[in-house]
């Protein structure tokens, strides 16, 4: 019986630890959507100027890897408005709290490029469908 209350206080601080972990994930997730709708909003100059499509290919990728090339194009594109600097911010936060193997900037490959508008679109995309799963593996 005296180890059951030891126990029971783990669990529970982990428990409170996991649901720390996804409001965390959760906040990073909704402001760079937020921060990606109002840039997409905006219509700035540079939306045209080509980035690496990361979201193209054969989708071998896992969500990190995605996220750490987008934290990469992102931070590439940065001079062309303030929104994406705080959007790189947040998925780098994203990936310090979910990720020991990828560290931005993460290499991405030449090859396949897309207007930096639409690389936003399917950031926000991608992002929004990891606000509803909550699937950072």
């Amino acid at each position: 019986m005296s180890i059951l209350v030891p126990l029971l206080l783990t669990l529970l601080v982990r428990s409170g630890c996991h649901t720390a972990t996804l409001l965390h994930t959760s906040i990073f997730l909704k402001e760079s959507i937020r921060l990606l709708d109002e840039l997409l909003e905006a219509k700035v100059p540079c939306d045209k100027m080509n980035v690496t499509n990361v979201f193209a290919g054969d989708k071998q990728d896992n969500d990190l890897e995605t996220l750490c090339k987008a934290t990469t194009v992102t931070w590439e594109g940065r001079s062309c408005h303030r929104h994406l600097e705080g959007i790189h911010l947040n998925l780098l936060s994203l990936l310090r709290r979910k990720s020991r193997v990828y560290k931005a900037p993460c290499p991405v490959p030449g090859g396949s490029t897309t207007s930096l508008g639409d690389f936003l679109l399917d950031l926000r995309r991608a992002l929004h469908r990891l606000v509803k799963g909550q699937s950072l593996k």
